[in-house]
């Protein structure tokens, strides 16, 4: 009590800097809220990025709570926006700020899933009862494993040997790193459907097959030629689907290219949270591993997935779609560049991805 006033510090509405919620549109007081709701243990989850990290890392949430009834959980990342903000207690950006507060508490459990010398730092210098990933060694300020549940997927990152003979899926790699065997648990994201878009202008009473053209820029041996996405859109169009074209930016030319060569749908760059929403539209995505990908499995859609230069087993589809590969054996692992010059996606025939569409997607 302060002042003769119940006070309750550990209900999760409680703010301590401004009114909760329920105080505000009720007027309820602690002394017999009727919402009042303990935090029986407070866990934090470090994940900065990429944002298709970030993204595949929800899974994590549905067996915490279920591990861990009433707890209050934390996320930190340089991407609040991609977090569905109504399932976690709080997401907070990873800065100054952030950092001095977190320093300032104290966590049942803390995990770190990225080996960022800053994240592993965070680690060590935060209280908590238990700890899983990564820290920093203080003697070299080397990322080295915080206990030996992290040992496997820290040796997949920093052996290529190691990291092509593995044959678990990433979620199925933090799973384990936490103590958790995986049991196919979904990924937590937010459709976006309440913001009421308008996608008048998409094609109607046919299966809607987006296709994402680009990759980014730092593994651009993944990029497909034009060649290859226009005769992929042929055959589609010919079967009865309707192509509808993704990317943001970096992609835009290009798809306005293949747009005004095929009459594929492309209706422009979006906002984040837009894109999503225009992906949640359609019945199926052909992707390479980007971003889009992450999307895509993580609002369940039938994702046919075009890989050459990872892993193929890193990837769990959860059943839906599938994965393709070039014909050739694919010799740049976790490269940028192509050593031959030529990358192997040019032996990806059309032929292939478009049969893998038919196989997940029917008309």
């Amino acid at each position: 009590m302060l002042n003769g006033i119940t006070v309750h510090p550990d209900c999760r509405h409680f703010r301590g800097d401004v009114p909760c919620r329920p105080n505000k549109e009720h007027g309820y007081q602690c002394a017999g809220c009727p919402v009042y709701s303990p935090v029986t243990s407070r866990i934090l989850l470090i994940k900065l990025g990429a944002i298709g990290d970030v993204i595949r890392t929800t899974p994590l949430l549905r067996r915490l709570r279920q591990e861990h009834p009433g707890c209050a959980i934390t996320w930190l990342t340089l991407t609040p926006a991609i977090l569905p903000q109504g399932e976690i207690e709080e997401v907070l950006k990873f800065d100054f700020a952030s950092v001095l507060q977190l320093q300032g508490r104290e966590f049942d459990v803390v995990i770190n899933l990225d080996k960022e010398k800053e994240a592993c730092a965070l680690l060590n210098s935060i209280r908590a009862n238990q700890k899983f990933g990564y820290a920093l060694r203080s003697s070299d300020g080397v990322p080295w494993p915080v206990n030996e549940l992290a040992n496997h997927k820290y040796l997949t990152g920093v052996f290529d040997q190691l990291s092509l003979e593995n044959q678990k899926p990433y979620v199925q790699e933090i799973f384990e790193l936490c103590g958790f065997d995986f049991r196919g648990e979904e990924y937590v994201f937010d459709t976006h459907q309440d913001k009421g878009y308008d996608w008048s202008q998409l094609p109607t009473g046919r299966p809607r097959i987006g296709l994402n053209t680009g990759c980014g820029d730092r593994w651009t041996t993944r990029l497909w030629s034009d060649e290859k996405w226009t005769e992929l859109i042929g055959k589609l169009q010919s079967a009865g689907y309707a192509p509808v074209l993704l990317g943001g930016e970096a992609e835009d030319a290009r798809n306005r290219a293949l747009h005004a060569a095929t009459g594929a749908a492309y209706l422009g760059t979006f906002p984040l949270p837009q894109f999503i929403n225009l992906m949640h539209q359609l019945d199926g995505i052909v992707t390479q591993v980007t971003m889009a990908m992450h999307i895509s499995i993580a609002l369940q859609k039938p994702t046919i997935l075009m890989n050459n230069i990872f892993n193929p087993h890193e990837f769990d589809l959860y059943g839906r779609g599938q994965i393709v590969q070039p014909d050739r054996q694919c010799v740049c692992f976790y490269r940028g560049s192509c050593k031959l010059g030529t990358s192997c996606m040019e032996d990806l025939p059309a032929e292939k991805v478009f049969e893998a569409v038919r196989a997940s997607v029917t008309v």
